[in-house]
């Protein structure tokens, strides 16, 4: 039988990320995501609900995360959904569904906290091989020509 996993989400952080580290070095970043749903019932009230989602990043993913996002940011991930159980100190047998983030990106304005169009391996996905005066400035001014930009 066939299977997929895949989940995307656009929310806003609902905590702090809490970093921590493996054994063997590898960072894990531990977060929440609460994404909220908006519509019209059947007796014309409008409605509202929220979904707390907690999320799991590994390795460089994990750093950029816990370095440039704060509580309340907005932040679009990608990921699977992990299940985890265990026994609880009292013997209960307790579970948990979780998303493992293998993409994320920063959502925001250039001005916002970090660098935004950041990928899971934190690389910048502006065209880093075009002339930078071909790039838009953050200042606002147009970016000078150079011999380069000339067709002939």
């Amino acid at each position: 039988m066939a299977s997929y996993n895949k989940v995307i989400l656009l929310g806003n952080l609902t905590r702090e990320p809490q970093l921590s580290y493996t054994p063997n070095q590898t960072a894990v970043v531990d977060f929440g995501l609460a994404t909220n749903r908006r519509w019209t019932g059947q007796d014309g009230n409008a409605r509202e609900e929220t979904c707390f989602v907690d999320c799991r990043a590994f390795g460089r993913s994990a750093e950029n995360i816990n370095k440039y996002c704060k509580k309340g940011q907005p932040l679009l991930v990608e990921g699977r959904l992990t299940f985890n159980s265990w026994q609880a100190q009292d013997g209960s047998k307790r579970s948990k569904l979780r998303v493992t983030v293998e993409r994320f990106q920063f959502v925001g304005s250039a001005g916002g906290a970090g660098p935004e169009g950041t990928t899971s391996a934190g690389e910048s996905r502006a065209d880093t091989n075009s002339p930078a005066a071909a790039r838009p400035r953050l200042d606002g001014q147009a970016p000078a020509a150079s011999d380069d930009d000339i067709p002939f």
